[in-house]
């Protein structure tokens, strides 16, 4: 395979700067479409969203090694926010610098946004949420198969040794015992740090935004877009894990602790959050909407996603640097062990759900052979999934 044009270099951010002023635009364009692409046709939750990129950004433009994104994906395991949104971001920042962070996360949202926003409107004046159930039936052992492509792919990079190993292993089970995302990743990463180290120092300092994910929020007097706006950016700055762990925080705080919003038009938000392709946390898009309108819509997007951005453009600069320390090299390998192991677990969880009968299982069977035998482009096979549940309905 042809290594020419632009390889990958320690400091990519660098190599970009260098650029000339028409291969600086280029990147951002191809950003631009490459993530506006991925934001409309990612379905099946963050696992998924991850896949899709290794896809796009490592198989088939060849941006970053694989290596390399399994380092941003252990970073975005270890600070709050949605992390396929901020592995986006990442990957943007990496390609072109502050600009290409903007530009990757904003596509990579917009989609999601727009398609949640309309539904929220038609959901206001109907009181009720748009059938979709015949597209997903035919996307989600799609997304399962594409999921696992990518629990293979990083797997061989993860597993390089004995205890990340058995890290991932110790993953998947904490996954399916129910424990805490967040500790198990933290917990694997220090164990394999110690156990690569051979020493018993360790730190928490990733941790430390989680404990003040318990701050109350005021009851508001009245419901307005800055309200709506500050409310989410607090959910934002300090929110680990899946969107079940941001259907907790609101469920406190809007519904029994402001009463802005009933349980069951919260059930019904985080519903079309989940159905709908992107980021999960566009969930933000549909509360907003129904607490202070169109205002509302784009006060709760832009403080949910806003954190993560600014985490991003902190962090980033870190990465190589960690990767130079061996004890921080030991904490990361472990935790990119860790997070395969619980996207593992999610895979098989999801699994359960998708696959509910002869059809879903062969429409699985051959998006397999299409994946791994001839490498075909996922958003095609997204779409066909959709197309096999339509016709399916219509029969």
């Amino acid at each position: 395979m042809s290594q020419e044009a632009e390889p990958i270099q320690p400091k990519e951010q660098e190599v970009y700067h260098a650029l000339p002023p028409q291969q600086k635009q280029r990147r951002l364009v191809e950003l631009a479409t490459v993530f506006l692409r991925l934001g409309t046709i990612a379905f099946g939750g963050p696992a998924a969203h991850i896949a899709l990129m290794d896809n796009e950004v490592v198989n088939r433009r060849q941006w970053m090694s694989r290596e390399k994104l399994l380092d941003l994906l252990g970073i975005t395991n270890l600070i709050p926010g949605p992390n396929s949104t901020e592995l986006a971001i990442h990957i943007g920042y990496e390609r072109a610098g502050w600009r290409g962070l903007l530009v990757a996360g904003s596509c990579f949202i917009l989609p999601a946004m727009l398609i949640v926003w309309a539904l929220a409107a038609i959901y206001d004046r109907y009181q009720t949420v748009p059938q979709v159930e015949w597209l997903l039936y035919g996307i989600k052992p799609v997304i399962i198969v594409i999921v696992l492509q990518a629990v293979w792919n990083l797997g061989k990079k993860a597993a390089k040794d004995w205890p990340t190993i058995v890290a991932g292993l110790v993953a998947i089970a904490a996954y399916l015992a129910g424990l805490n995302e967040i500790l198990v990743l933290v917990g694997l990463g220090i164990a394999v740090m110690l156990v690569k180290n051979r020493l018993g120092r360790t730190t928490g300092a990733f941790l430390l935004p989680s404990l003040f994910a318990q701050a109350g929020t005021a009851t508001a007097v009245s419901i307005s877009w800055l309200s709506v706006f500050l409310f989410f950016l607090k959910i934002g700055s300090v929110l680990y894990g899946s969107g079940y762990v941001l259907l907790a925080f609101l469920q406190r705080d809007l519904v029994e602790r402001n009463q802005w919003l009933t349980s069951q038009q919260l059930l019904d938000a985080v519903a079309i959050g989940q159905v709908t392709p992107g980021p999960v946390f566009t969930t933000a898009t549909f509360i907003g909407y129904l607490l202070a309108g169109n205002a509302g819509a784009l006060a709760g997007t832009a403080g949910i996603f806003l954190p993560a951005f600014v985490l991003v453009w902190v962090v980033n600069p870190w990465v190589p640097k960690l990767r130079q320390s061996t004890w921080a090299s030991g904490f990361l390998d472990g935790v990119n062990a860790a997070s395969l192991g619980l996207m593992a677990g999610v895979t098989y969880t999801l699994g359960r759900t998708a696959l509910v009968d002869s059809l879903t299982v062969i429409v699985a069977i051959l998006a397999a052979i299409a994946v791994f035998r001839f490498q075909l482009n996922s958003a095609w096979l997204v779409l066909a999934g959709g197309a096999i549940g339509l016709v399916w309905n219509l029969l």
